[in-house]
């Protein structure tokens, strides 16, 4: 691919991102029919960090981050940068210096199948990292790649302007023109489990809940009081 920097994109409207921001990760996947998570290697570089924003794309050379600070041009207050590499790396791409950079930006976050450094730093300002490792090894800026194109980061496809969310339990793309079908998908979600959840609370079993008995009991399990 040629190298290439988009500066202007299509971004999924504000009230949608705010209406998914309310939602995890885990219930956001399930109300999108189970898809789009990325690989579960992508972990918070510290707890209780979560993001939610519109997607930035940076394709980059391995070892090398002179796209990303291209990219902090191209982000508005409100985005998620999410950072792809052309083959497997885990080289320190992003430290505390760029996520000062992003921080006035207005940037929620950065996700990256790479690796990330500075995270005491980092952890300080509460500027948030799904990275694929931690790793002080420094980079260069010697080969150019491209910003705001598609791109597949940690297994999952990501378009300029997508919603992507993370938390705790890892990181989620949502289409830019799916945000608002899967808001209200999740809302429901989250609504019959808080149903459940006060069924659980008052003692009723999932096995009652859910209807589990005469499945299990078609599928050749047998309850006995004792041991034969």
């Amino acid at each position: 691919m040629k190298p290439v920097a988009i500066r202007n994109i299509p971004r999924a409207p504000a009230e949608h991102v705010a209406a998914l921001s309310r939602f995890g990760v885990s219930t956001i996947h399930e109300a999108m029919g189970r898809s789009g998570l990325m690989k579960p290697y992508l972990r918070p570089i510290y707890p209780g960090a979560a993001a939610c924003g519109t997607a930035v794309t940076v394709l980059a050379q391995p070892g090398d981050n002179w796209m990303l600070h291209v990219a902090v041009e191209m982000c508005r207050p409100g985005d998620m940068l999410v950072v792809a590499v052309t083959t497997d790396n885990t080289d320190g791409m992003f430290g505390e210096l760029l996520a000062t950079s992003l921080k006035a930006r207005g940037v929620v976050g950065l996700v990256i199948d790479a690796g990330c450094r500075d995270v005491k730093a980092l952890t300080e300002i509460r500027f948030p990292v799904w990275p694929r490792a931690v790793n002080p090894r420094g980079t260069v800026k010697a080969t150019p790649g491209c910003v705001n194109v598609p791109v597949v980061c940690a297994g999952a496809l990501v378009n300029p302007g997508d919603v992507v969310a993370a938390d705790d339990d890892g990181v989620v793309v949502v289409p830019r023109a799916d945000a608002e079908a899967v808001a209200r998908a999740a809302a429901a979600r989250e609504a019959k489990e808080e149903a459940t959840r006060k069924r659980l609370a008052a003692g009723e079993l999932g096995l009652d809940i859910y209807g589990m008995r005469e499945a299990l009991a078609k599928a050749g399990l047998v309850w006995l009081d004792e041991a034969p």
